[in-house]
């Protein structure tokens, strides 16, 4: 689904990429950024380093070369933590380790190095902690100025570079009005603003993710909450001949008898001829009871009678299938008025070949136009490999998809998801 459109995005903003990178000029910019501040300390521990390299050969006349280096080990730990008082246990254990091998020679040498060690680490010690004090005042963090290098995109730079982008957007079929709302959108983003080197690619990607996702921000319908609000709930489906619509019907129908409600459909489509008899399979498939009159005769007429049959049987929802009508013909478009006058829905969906593209979304806002669409079903979206329609249709009517038909199946309807449609074209 949509791949064609996946692919076409990914080259572009890869070609897109290029050319800032190789095109737009560089500039430095100076950036104020956190570093630590401990990395320069060691250096006041250099310092008196002198004290013991000067009383260490002290320790090794007295102790044989084995032993010295053994009580070194101990001294690394000693001067790092000897003035808390637990560390004073944990050395008095190691004294007693060595008192227990009963070797005089061990025991003072242990106490003439403790006695080196305070004496040697008692003025660093000190110095130390009050280092540390203040530095602790003043945060461990301390903030320099380093320079970044970066791109920055002119105006007229950018309109060169989008027209590759705004090219691969109209052969996807997407509406002009949402091409001009990402061209807006990313040169916000991206014009007169320092982009750092290397991370060109994921601020296009991200400006334009940003913008896609905008086009679906329209108020959600939850058609579960809505049909529980009111018995019967009546639907009425618009749009053209051969849009998927009937079948939609069905899906739809068994959609909401999956969560437990029942349904009786309408065939208000009296025009097209075996149009009640399709209709008429699939209630039978289904198990609903289906309202229909002779072909020729008034629309309104039937859903008025399948209005009132809901009624009287206290079914939940009552989903009315009208003629496929072109936007264009103004008769026909004046009976499904009066279908919506007679019949008063709840809820008017829009149903729209997803492949057909532009000419979807111009048929959407037509019928919003004449009778006020709610809510849009794109039909047959598995096999769009543009997704243009998908993309422009709910930005274009401000009127939110509700589901996408993606199978011949009854189950295949799947709830619309705007994070899936732009996982799906690679944003």
């Amino acid at each position: 689904m949509f791949n064609f459109l996946k692919d076409k995005l990914k080259g572009v903003l890869s070609k897109f990429t290029k050319k800032v990178e190789e095109e737009a000029p560089e500039e430095k910019v100076s950036v104020e950024v956190e570093k630590p501040k401990k990395i320069e300390k060691p250096k006041a521990e250099k310092k008196p380093e002198i004290k013991k390299e000067e009383k260490k050969p002290e320790v090794k006349k007295e102790v044989p070369k084995v032993e010295v280096r053994e009580e070194i080990k101990i001294e690394a730990p000693k001067i790092e933590v000897k003035v808390e008082p637990e560390k004073k246990g944990f050395f008095a254990k190691i004294k007693e380790s060595f008192v227990g091998k009963e070797e005089p020679p061990e025991v003072k040498i242990e106490e003439k190095v403790e006695v080196v060690e305070s004496r040697e680490s008692a003025d660093s010690r000190e110095l130390e902690k009050a280092k540390l004090s203040s530095s602790e005042k003043k945060g461990f963090f301390q903030k320099i100025t380093e320079t970044i290098t970066t791109k920055r995109i002119s105006a007229e730079k950018f309109d060169e570079l989008f027209w590759d982008l705004e090219l691969a957007l109209l052969e996807n079929n997407v509406a002009v009005e949402v091409i001009e709302k990402i061209k807006v959108d990313l040169k916000s983003q991206l014009v007169d603003k320092p982009i750092p080197r290397g991370k060109v690619e994921e601020k296009i990607a991200e400006s334009l993710h940003s913008s896609i996702e905008d086009l679906f921000s329209v108020p959600t319908i939850n058609l579960l909450e809505k049909v529980k609000q009111k018995k019967p709930f009546v639907i009425c489906f618009v749009g053209i001949n051969g849009s998927g619509k009937t079948t939609s019907i069905a899906k739809v129908a068994h959609y909401l008898q999956a969560q437990g409600l029942s349904i009786v459909l309408a065939a208000a489509d009296t025009f097209r001829a075996a149009a009640i008899d399709q209709l008429q399979i699939h209630a039978d498939k289904l198990g609903v009871k289906l309202i229909r009159h002779d072909y020729g005769s008034d629309p309104a007429a039937v859903a008025f009678d399948a209005i009132k049959h809901a009624e009287a049987k206290k079914t939940d929802v009552v989903l009315i299938d009208t003629a496929g009508r072109l936007h264009s013909n103004i008769n026909l478009m004046d009976e499904m008025k009066k279908i919506m006058r007679i019949a008063k829905p709840d809820l008017k969906l829009f149903v729209g070949e997803s492949i057909t593209g532009n000419d979807c979304v111009e048929q959407a806002k037509k019928f919003n136009e004449a009778v006020g669409i709610d809510g849009i079903i794109l039909s047959k979206a598995d096999v769009d490999e543009k997704g243009g329609a998908a993309i422009s249709v709910s930005y274009v009517t401000q009127k939110p998809i509700l589901f996408l038909g993606v199978g011949q199946e009854y189950k295949d309807l799947q709830a619309f998801d705007k994070e899936k449609l732009l996982a799906s074209i690679g944003l």
